[in-house]
């Protein structure tokens, strides 16, 4: 099939092709260079882009599936770019070209690849296979059935089964699952299933490193451990998933769990139940990027250098938590990768008028992450830090703010109120099929 070259066809015949429609790619695209005959296009296989730090509460009951989405198409047209939904398969860097799973070849002069990133398993056997990530709404959408199926299950009058449930990462994802899981079991479960004894469901937290949320300070992350303990998370510090099997896991270091199981012939290893096991550990590169003979750093993502230019190629760059940027370690959350998105696209404006790339420098706005209902964690670069209350404010404040789309903040706010001022009356459990969601 012939290159398709579209709106970027034009006079000076500049086509500019960005992969991924995540903050980064977003970013990019809303941040280049208006000139006479650039053509912009867009692709991801997804028409929508996703608010990944809410996931968990999609997957928690507490969000619908389109309160974190928002349609691409709708960016596209005001930016005044092309957007086709195809999955990418393969970059031919030397001929430029980027192919398409239907077989179409998009030309470029630049491309941005932004396409974000999967769960990294590290080997470890049985993960890919029976844990459950949280990175797409597909992700979110499933694990919530699953949860919702398995309490289903229980309620049947004599049944007595307990429901275990291990999230596998002491990250902001993994310490934001945990205590949202928790609050479930202790607030709302009494009311959505009243058959249920909430004793008979365990949240368990595992990470490998000695302390939750590696980059906040001390005092923060002892707040966090100290919160998730308080709402009856097992957490589990200094302990390795040694391997995922169906309905078990087997764990090594860390506190030995009651009724644990030795596994095998080493005294450090147990193997306990886990129904629901969830992978919040460490990112990988989407399977195609091996395909494109570009450099790779840890989890397969991208070598790119201080411009964020692939090295070894002038005309690509990798923005997001997809790049690996040469002695910068940068955290895996919003701020670098709208920054770097920003940033490509003013090199991308520079290159196309004759001047040299500057280097990328990440500016600190802080960080944040919840703990569940008015607990929360937030340091800024400023040595303003704060927990409790005025945190979970603040957090919940920004990311109703930095929601794609006013019908998405206000969807968000009411049902993210419903849910707290009805859990413990039963009303704030959001539930579905994902047949009801097909785009999901």
């Amino acid at each position: 099939m012939p290159a398709i070259r579209g709106s970027a066809d034009a006079a000076l015949g500049r086509r500019i092709v960005i992969a991924g429609a995540g903050f980064a790619a977003l970013s990019a695209l809303r941040s280049l260079p208006a000139a006479p005959g650039l053509g912009v296009t867009l692709v991801d296989q997804n028409s929508y882009s996703t608010f990944q730090p809410l996931l968990y509460q999609v997957a928690t009951a507490g969000l619908t599936a389109a309160d974190v989405a928002y349609p691409i198409r709708a960016v596209a047209h005001r930016t005044g770019a092309e957007f086709r939904r195809a999955k990418i398969t393969r970059v031919d860097p030397a001929g430029r070209q980027v192919c398409l799973a239907d077989g179409t070849v998009l030309d470029y002069d630049y491309l941005i690849l932004a396409t974000g990133v999967t769960a990294a398993f590290f080997g470890v056997p049985g993960a890919a296979e029976h844990a459950m990530s949280l990175y797409t709404r597909k992700d979110a959408v499933r694990l919530r059935d699953k949860l919702m199926a398995e309490l289903d299950s229980r309620s049947v009058p004599g049944d007595d089964r307990d429901l275990y449930i291990t999230v596998v990462g002491g990250g902001a994802t993994g310490v934001e699952l945990a205590g949202t899981l928790a609050e479930l079991r202790n607030i709302a479960l009494p009311s959505a299933f009243p058959e249920i004894d909430r004793s008979r469901m365990h949240v368990r937290l595992v990470e490998l490193a000695p302390a939750l949320l590696t980059p906040f300070r001390d005092n923060l992350r002892d707040y966090a451990r100290d919160e998730l303990l308080a709402r009856g998370v097992d957490v589990r510090l200094g302990a390795q998933i040694k391997r995922v099997q169906p309905g078990a896991v087997v764990i090594s270091g860390g506190s030995p769990e009651p009724g644990g199981e030795p596994a095998g012939d080493d005294p450090d290893e147990h193997t306990v139940s886990s129904d629901i096991t969830v992978w919040a550990a460490g990112v990988a590169a989407p399977e195609w990027i091996a395909r494109t003979g570009l450099p790779t750093g840890p989890g397969g993502r991208i070598r790119v250098g201080q411009d964020l230019r692939v090295d070894g190629q002038d005309a690509i760059f990798a923005v997001g938590d997809l790049a690996v940027i040469d002695g910068q370690q940068l955290p895996q959350v919003a701020q670098p990768a709208i920054q770097q998105g920003r940033h490509a696209a003013a090199q991308i404006g520079r290159l196309l008028a004759g001047q040299p790339t500057t280097a990328f420098r990440y500016k600190d706005k802080g960080i944040m992450a919840t703990i569940g209902h008015r607990s929360a964690v937030v340091e800024l670069p400023s040595r303003i830090r704060a927990k409790g209350t005025l945190a979970w404010l603040a957090w919940l404040a920004l990311h109703l703010v930095t929601l794609l789309g006013n019908r998405n903040r206000i969807a968000a706010l009411v049902n993210l109120s419903w849910r707290y001022l009805t859990w413990s009356r039963g009303g704030g459990v959001i539930v579905g099929d994902e047949e009801d969601d097909p785009d999901a």
